[in-house]
């Protein structure tokens, strides 16, 4: 048996040999045929630079560095890899190289320009307005976002952003640490904000309560959804006043997902949160970035009065394009109706909104929007550029421009908006923009304060 066995053995080992030496000559085969293929310039440096797209999932491995391609990150093929690669002589290394290659790939100016609105969609927003809109006049040329639709070639120049500091000093990672250890969640991360590194390292970060899963599915936003999500933390207040003591910071921001799966939208709990940031630290300024709680006053009261300095909520883009950006349980004017609420309970709170740029809407849709906004007088608006998650949300309609946001920024200020961040970048929690608020608050409370002084003189 024992001698039966070993030769059994031996003759599968030699199978087995045989397997894998013939499987080493084919891959030496294939390796060798796409050489030749190469050489003979079906791979060549003119094919690469005049194709829009990446290069071949091939070729990506033979010649990525750092995880990037290198012609993302430079413009242009290194002169060893022309070489190899090509049978025409080696690329210059100018910039009219790489001038070819930014024309090619594109810039952002091109392409895009969504869907146009047909003859019944426009119908429908005369004869069906929703309360308080008014669409007596709409134009032919309107266009709208789509998903899958045509994306704008390339990205501007003016989307490069530092990546953040893999240091373990750094106080990204600091921040990073904290909210791990304290299995605490951030809209920085879920949402994928560009601005992650800037903020953080800043010692600055967004905390998302009541989980992270929105019940809501709104078709520009990257965050986790289901209709009956996890049960929130109730020990998730006690464990954000412990993050936000460690990060040591003057202004924080909480935001949440939408939880139309409690009965007051987790407002109780948003409440709760803010009154132990204030027993912790009470020159601490806190902004509460919350959903509509379905348009419900009890829950909006309930935050207002909590003791909270900003409240914000936004509107996210001009009312034409709502039911196709935002879940249908949202809505334009219910949006308005919260912040206006927001301050009726609280005279004295600061309320706030962000809008989207970039899905069709119209120079005019944004101006209005802002008079909109300051008829119940909304003292914060922002404007940021829309940036599709995956292929799976809205297309970019289009790159707005830094000079239109400029523009947008001065017609803000014309109509009375206390601060206006407007930028490709700024998102509804920026840094820079806690920073004025800060300065903005702590000014006229000093003026108050100094005010009622001289009256009780």
């Amino acid at each position: 048996i024992e001698v039966a066995l070993f030769f059994f053995i031996k003759k599968y080992i030699r199978i087995i040999a045989y397997v894998f030496t013939k499987t080493r000559t084919m891959i030496r085969s294939h390796t060798l045929l796409t050489a030749c293929c190469l050489s003979a310039n079906a791979f060549s440096y003119t094919s690469f630079t005049n194709r829009p797209t990446a290069p071949s999932s091939l070729m990506h491995g033979l010649i990525s560095t750092n995880n990037h391609d290198f012609l993302t990150t430079r413009g242009r093929a290194p002169s060893s890899l022309t070489s190899l690669f090509s049978a025409e002589p080696t690329a210059p290394e100018s910039d009219t190289a790489s001038s070819k290659y930014e024309v090619a790939r594109g810039d952002g100016s091109t392409g895009g320009g969504g869907v146009p609105m047909t003859k019944k969609q426009r119908s429908d927003m005369q004869q069906h307005p929703t309360e308080g809109s008014s669409f007596e006049n709409v134009e032919d040329n309107l266009v709208r976002p789509k998903v899958g639709a045509e994306m704008p070639k390339g990205r501007p120049s003016w989307f490069h952003v530092p990546a953040p500091s893999q240091s373990a000093d750094s106080r990204y990672q600091k921040v990073k640490d904290s909210l791990s250890t304290l299995s605490l969640h951030t809209v920085c991360e879920e949402a994928q904000c560009p601005n992650i590194g800037e903020c953080w390292n800043g010692g600055t970060g967004t905390i998302m309560l009541l989980g992270d899963t929105c019940t809501r599915g709104c078709m520009f936003c990257a965050v986790k959804t289901d209709g009956k999500p996890p049960e929130p933390d109730p020990f998730e207040p006690f464990k954000t006043a412990e993050a936000v003591a460690q990060w040591g910071v003057d202004y924080i921001v909480l935001t949440s997902v939408d939880r139309d799966d409690i009965p007051d939208g987790g407002a109780q709990h948003f409440a709760t949160t803010v009154e132990l940031l204030k027993h912790r630290k009470p020159s601490l300024f806190v902004e509460c970035l919350v959903s509509d709680f379905q348009g419900d006053p009890n829950s909006v009261a309930t935050l207002a009065t909590s003791g909270l300095d900003v409240y914000a909520h936004n509107v996210e883009t001009v009312e034409r394009l709502q039911k196709y950006v935002r879940d249908s349980r949202a809505g334009y004017w219910q949006s308005i109706g919260t912040l206006e609420h927001a301050k009726n309970v609280q005279p004295g709170l600061y309320t706030k909104t962000s809008l989207m740029l970039g899905l069709g809407e119209t120079d005019e849709e944004v101006i209005q929007a802002m008079r909109d906004l300051r008829s119940v007088d909304v003292d914060v608006v922002t404007f940021g550029q829309y940036l599709r998650p995956t292929e799976n949300h809205l297309s970019v309609v289009e790159y707005v421009t830094p000079e239109k946001f400029e523009y947008f920024k001065k017609v803000g200020e014309e109509l009375g908006f206390k601060y206006v961040a407007s930028g490709p970048l700024v998102r509804s929690s920026y840094k820079a923009g806690e920073f004025y608020l800060t300065h903005m608050i702590n000014k006229e409370r000093e003026e108050k304060m100094a005010t009622q002084g001289d009256g009780e003189k």
